[in-house]
């Protein structure tokens, strides 16, 4: 299939488009901005209560007959622009592809030749997000603002984090013999780029700690000689160490601070003292940027590129790694496993190390999708943007918005496939919720037979009232779903062209399970084809899940304003009644502050990531290894992401 980069066939239609737009853009901008300054953030009121000369209320004052005139004079060019634009939207495909060729051993292409699905299998990991990334007017309505600069910081971070080193911790000792898998709380990566800077300082290692690459190499060994290729035991190029720690009788090693760098490691960069602000007015390498010399020191190993022979201190080949071994203990410390269960879990500050896939939510307006696109880009190298319709074309009501799916991945997209739902209605008929297919390959056999995967990026339909409406949702999810993976699939059964491994669905699916005005959707078919890994059944959850979607009330309260922060507090019942948002009933509001004897569960969880059992290639299954819950884009965003990382290898007759 050929994916297009651009939304239109011609180069004459997509410049008469652009007129079009730019004729009816000053207008919108108007609109939104005149009714974004009579919403109000919380932060915004706490700025304004500690104002005494009410600067922020006299400048909305002076600002809205400005923004009112501006608005009359702006119209006649809209109603000229909206005369060319509506049409031209029959015309528009539905999404936007974008690829930025990476030649490196981390490239795509790199990526296809290093898994020949043979071995002791690999691992994916996939993660979503819903970003409230909507125009700032509309933004508000959840206690968020800034869109553009949001965009940009939640762009920063997701690359930061998914550019760390993926280690894994084993701890010895007497009375823990566990071995916890790939660790998701980790090291930042020097990348070099603006949002990823390697932390100013050293931080000394302990002798209780022992450093292992694989194959037994000692980090010295490889920082002299350089890393050994084939050292992974799936062929993967993914930095990763071992990190084993060894328990002592009567306390654990004392911490060592390289005393030139401690105090600025605590205060930050100049000695500048954190504070509560936002997180989305902070700008590259402050607090809550995983560049920032004052981001967390206990769930964050700090690392520096060490200085290359010629002394000139930049980043080079015998760059080095060192690790503070109490830092280790407690991001370890942090994982669960419950008894019962196969698989890790845990609340983590970051996004995993090595992400694979990305599905993000309500990423709505233009402006903002492109600066997330554009840092994005630092990790990722295919792209899928601005995806859905807008007018009439293909559905039934006229949309002003896309869907908000984005889709951002390291492996090659082989086919696209994006439907509308048809039965929204509303305030949500006004944007093209639909679904996002998407079908990827990951590997070759020997015998260049294509190891592909597929992948549905969803959001439905917002109303707690409408259960009707998502249960058809959910049913055309699964039709559009099977029609794409037959349309995309090699003909012959016999022989086949291709090996699917994997099949997920992830996305924001508004019901939770645990309410009980949400019972229609619990009990959906779409949970007997596809495994939910937090989920014991209709109504039931896992002791250890949360809920991922927080009181808007709270998210710019110091106890929640950083990630840590944030991950600390859904660590304690108290903290997750106090901050995330609960079943409501008839009960108005989302606020929960007040009533927390009444509250039961942990949360609601509306954001799903579902894999299949079934349906794969023959004798392959695919296991969830770790299941996370980030609070990384704390301050951003009124939902929590959730991350999963598949394990997929060959059954036992082919193993």
């Amino acid at each position: 299939m050929v994916l297009y980069t651009t939304p239109f066939p011609n180069s004459c239609l997509s410049a008469l488009h652009a007129v079009s737009w730019a004729l009816i853009f000053p207008c919108y901008w108007l609109v939104d901005r005149l009714v974004a300054s009579f919403i109000p953030t919380t932060y915004e009121k706490r700025q304004r209560a500690d104002d005494p000369c009410c600067l922020q209320l006299f400048c909305t004052v002076l600002f809205t007959p400005v923004y009112l005139a501006l608005l009359v004079a702006a119209l006649p060019f809209a109603f000229l622009g909206f005369i060319f634009w509506s049409p031209l939207q029959s015309a528009r495909r539905p999404y936007s592809y974008s690829r930025l060729e990476d030649k490196s051993p981390a490239g795509g292409a790199a990526l296809l030749s290093e898994w020949k699905g043979t071995g002791a299998g690999k691992s994916f990991c996939f993660a979503t997000a819903n970003v409230c990334l909507l125009p700032d007017s509309l933004a508000r309505l959840n206690n968020v603002f800034n869109t553009q600069a949001r965009a940009k910081e939640i762009g920063q971070r997701i690359r930061n984090g998914a550019a760390r080193p993926q280690i894994k911790i084993y701890i010895d000792s007497p009375t823990n013999t566990s071995i916890s898998a790939a660790s998701f709380s980790s090291l930042v990566s020097p990348q070099g780029s603006d949002g990823a800077r390697a932390v100013p300082g050293s931080i000394k290692r302990t002798a209780s700690v022992e450093y292992k690459g694989d194959g037994g190499r000692h980090p010295s060994d490889e920082a002299a000689n350089g890393p050994a290729s084939g050292d992974q035991a799936d062929g993967s190029l993914e930095d990763s160490c071992i990190v084993r720690i060894s328990g002592e009788e009567g306390g654990g090693p004392q911490e060592a601070d390289d005393p030139t760098t401690g105090s600025q490691a605590r205060n930050g960069a100049g000695g500048t003292p954190k504070g509560p602000t936002p997180n989305h007015n902070q700008r590259d390498g402050d607090s809550g940027s995983l560049g920032s010399p004052s981001a967390s020191r206990e769930s964050l190993v700090k690392a520096r590129a060490g200085q290359d022979s010629g002394g000139s201190g930049e980043p080079g080949a015998n760059s080095k790694l060192l690790y503070k071994t109490s830092v280790v203990k407690k991001a370890a410390a942090r994982r669960r496993r419950h008894p019962d269960e196969a698989f890790d879990h845990e609340v983590s500050a970051f996004f995993p190390a090595n992400l694979d896939f990305l599905c993000l939510q309500e990423v709505f307006d233009k402006r903002a999708a492109a600066k997330l696109k554009e840092q994005l880009h630092g990790y990722f190298e295919y792209i899928l943007y601005d995806v859905g319709v807008y007018g009439c074309h293909g559905c039934c009501n006229f949309k002003c918005l896309n869907s908000g799916l984005f889709f951002a991945s390291r492996y090659p997209v082989m086919d696209v496939a994006y439907h509308c739902y048809p039965n929204g209605c509303s305030f949500d008929a006004l944007a093209s919720k639909g679904a996002l297919f998407l079908k990827v390959q990951v590997g070759s056999t020997p015998q260049d037979q294509r190891i592909v995967g597929y992948i549905a990026c969803t959001h439905l339909h917002a109303p707690p009232e409408d259960s009707a409406v998502r249960c058809e949702q959910l049913d055309l999810l699964q039709d559009w779903l099977a029609d794409f993976r037959k349309s995309t699939s090699s003909t012959s059964t016999a022989n086949p062209e291709e090996l699917v491994v994997f099949d997920v669905i992830c996305g924001d699916l508004n019901f939770d399970n645990c309410s009980s005005d949400d019972k229609l959707e619990q009990q959906h078919s779409l949970f007997t084809r596809y495994k939910d890994p937090c989920r014991l059944g209709p109504g039931e959850e896992k002791p250890w899940a949360i809920g991922t979607l927080l009181d808007t009330n709270g998210l710019y309260d110091e106890d929640v304003c950083t990630p840590d922060n944030l991950q600390k507090v859904l660590e304690s019942e108290e903290g997750r009644r106090e901050y995330l948002a609960f079943p409501t009933s008839k009960s108005p509001g989302a606020g929960q502050k007040g009533r927390k004897d009444l509250l039961k569960g942990n949360g609601r969880r509306i954001d799903y990531m579902l894999h299949a059992e079934e349906g794969l290639c023959p004798d392959w299954k695919a296991e969830v290894e770790e299941f996370s819950f980030i609070t990384q884009l704390s301050g951003l965003t009124d939902h929590l992401p959730v991350a999963m990382r598949l394990m997929v290898s060959a059954g036992e007759e082919e193993a």
